[in-house]
């Protein structure tokens, strides 16, 4: 059974920094493109980054450019997202999801964990 757990979330000041990881279990992580989703109150779900299967080549949205870092750690099956200079914007529920930009997601998500930036 696929399983995707994500954590790392909270509450910071606009302008702070999070680290979000996801645990992969229950199928090859080092064969699929990986990538996080988020969804804010409201709204319906918005990419967000992008990761292929060796961490190579990484994709943003333009909301994210610049401030947010995807990585993985195919030794650990374990996708982040480093995310700086947080804005209230991006007060979101964060998902991980399997798949990528070339692959498309297919339909397995985590939980998600929330983000709020407020001060």
């Amino acid at each position: 059974e696929v399983q995707l757990v994500e954590s790392g979330g909270g509450m910071v000041q606009p302008g702070g920094s999070l680290r979000l990881s996801c645990a992969a279990s229950g199928f090859t992580f080092s064969s699929y493109d990986m990538s996080w989703v988020r969804q804010a109150p409201g709204k319906g779900p918005e990419w967000v980054s992008a990761v292929n299967r060796d961490g190579g080549s990484t994709y943003y949205a333009d909301s994210v450019k610049g401030r947010f870092t995807i990585s993985r750690d195919n030794a650990k099956n374990t996708l982040y997202l480093q995310m700086n200079s947080l804005k209230s914007e991006d007060t979101a529920l964060y998902l991980c999801a399997r798949g990528g930009v070339d692959s498309g997601l297919d339909g397995h998500w985590g939980q998600g964990t929330q983000v709020t930036v407020s001060s």
